[in-house]
């Protein structure tokens, strides 16, 4: 991530707060509030425009999109499901969730720390079409550059990338040019698949 935000973010978020029972993690709600109000006195940290500060500089939003598409998102999510993206942020591996004990990381993996991710293992043939932005401040070019990495290997017919340089993250969602960007190719790559 390349946002100043979401890097504070992560870095700041507690894993403690599970253990307070915060069990979801609501964009909305007062804790996330006060979290957020507080992120943003970080140096660095632009909460002017929060959708640009999470998300990136959007090329193709139009506002009465945005409007609607913030009466009902961001949907709330586990805060143990944050808690995984702030570890995966701070430490710069994808591994399974670190339950912060070696005998609670024993007890599900049968080792002391997270097993890491080995994206080597995707089956091969498995059809995988990958779409990214190069104004993406959640998913930057560099984090999808190691993943591209790892797939280097995957048969060529089963792979599709493409890359929009002027998108940012919520362009994928509510860009006014998505539909024929994105969404066309997507389709179009599942039918081609047997």
């Amino acid at each position: 991530m390349n946002s100043a935000l979401d890097v504070a973010a992560a870095k700041a978020f507690v894993e403690i707060t599970t253990l307070f029972g915060m069990a979801e993690f609501n964009p909305k709600g007062e804790p996330v509030t006060n979290f957020l109000r507080a992120l943003c006195d970080y140096p660095g940290v632009d909460c002017y425009d929060l959708l640009t500060s999470i998300s990136g500089k959007n090329c193709c939003l139009n506002a009465s999109t945005v409007d609607l598409f913030l009466k009902n998102e961001p949907q709330s999510t586990s805060t143990k499901n944050m808690v995984h993206l702030a570890q995966t942020v701070r430490d710069g591996v994808l591994a399974k969730y670190n339950y912060g004990n070696p005998d609670f990381n024993m007890m599900h993996y049968g080792e002391a720390k997270p097993p890491i991710y080995n994206l080597s293992n995707i089956p091969h043939d498995l059809p995988i079409f990958i779409s990214y932005g190069g104004q993406d401040a959640l998913s930057d070019v560099r984090d999808v550059e190691l993943l591209l990495d790892s797939l280097k290997f995957h048969d060529v017919d089963k792979l599709t990338i493409q890359y929009i340089k002027d998108y940012a993250h919520a362009d994928f969602i509510m860009g006014v040019n998505a539909k024929d960007i994105v969404y066309n190719q997507v389709v179009s790559f599942f039918n081609h698949q047997h």
